[in-house]
């Protein structure tokens, strides 16, 4: 795909944050209908091979043809090494000799370990198109995040880069997460899957079981690559790490045929706001 002509210095760049959820999505739509003033979206994709196959789907089938019909700009972009090859979140965590932990996996004692995810595959990709586009320290560019006020708590400005300013146009005009999803169907669109990579630590335990239930092989896929992560644990004599905070294998934490699953409001999940909108 062909990208756009950066802009000169004089003209400030403004982008939205697509994540492929709800918020973005209605944030999209409203862009449309001229509600909000974003006529560029940047989609930060993971990898392939990390982000949910569903949220893949929806964008190349709905988000994407939706964008091109209202002309607006709905860019993806990846991660790419300093030798030119790209690189995969899950990539680099399955490496061979990898000993990354790029996600916050639950540590022995519970409590989320060290996360680069977000700022490696998401801030700074987005970062270095918005530079790539014209943005600078002396004229930065504006982003919006997809945060709903049902979700007020994961607005933040703690992280961005020098040459960014953020801001919260959902909150602003008093959306919920329900109106995302009336937005979306008002503009005759189905309304996507919780944007996310499929092996998220902060996913909750209903969407570990209706991955198991609806997608068992990714499921599998899942609880086999925790297993790789607590060999290397093994190899370097240090404790397990897990995907749930229930602290044991996700095939056990996450039974299948069982319909009610523990009460889970410990967390928030990913607090940044440039994940799963």
């Amino acid at each position: 795909m062909t990208k756009p002509v950066p802009k000169t210095a004089s003209e400030p760049v403004k982008a939205f944050s697509f994540g492929g959820g709800w918020q973005s999505m209605a944030a999209l739509v409203l862009a449309a209908q001229g509600t909000l003033d974003y006529r560029t979206f940047i989609f930060a994709n993971v990898g392939d091979d990390s982000e949910k196959p569903a949220t893949l789907a929806y964008v190349r089938d709905h988000a994407r043809p939706f964008a091109a019909a209202h002309g607006i700009d709905l860019t993806t972009v990846g991660r790419i090494r300093r030798d030119g090859t790209p690189e995969t979140l899950y990539g680099r965590i399955t490496r061979e000799g990898s000993r990354s932990l790029p996600i916050p996996v639950r540590m022995s004692n519970g409590a989320p370990g060290t996360r680069a995810c977000t700022g490696d595959f998401k801030i700074k990709v987005i970062g270095k198109e918005l530079k790539r586009r014209g943005a600078s320290r002396d004229n930065p560019a504006t982003v919006g995040i997809g945060i709903s006020v049902d979700e007020i708590s994961r607005a933040n400005n703690r992280r961005c880069e020098p040459h960014e300013r953020i801001e919260y146009p959902l909150l602003e005009l008093g959306i919920r997460r329900t109106d995302c999803a009336r937005i979306i169907r008002s503009a005759g669109l189905p309304v996507p899957p919780k944007s996310a990579c499929w092996f998220c630590p902060f996913a909750r335990p209903e969407n570990w079981h209706d991955m198991r239930r609806d997608e068992p092989a990714l499921f599998a896929k899942a609880c086999d690559l925790e297993a790789l992560l607590n060999r290397r644990r093994d190899t370097l004599g240090k404790d397990h790490v897990w995907l749930t905070r229930f602290l044991r294998p996700l095939a056990v934490a996450i039974p299948d045929g069982v319909d009610t699953l523990p009460f889970d409001d410990a967390d928030p999940g990913c607090d940044s706001g440039w994940c799963m909108t």
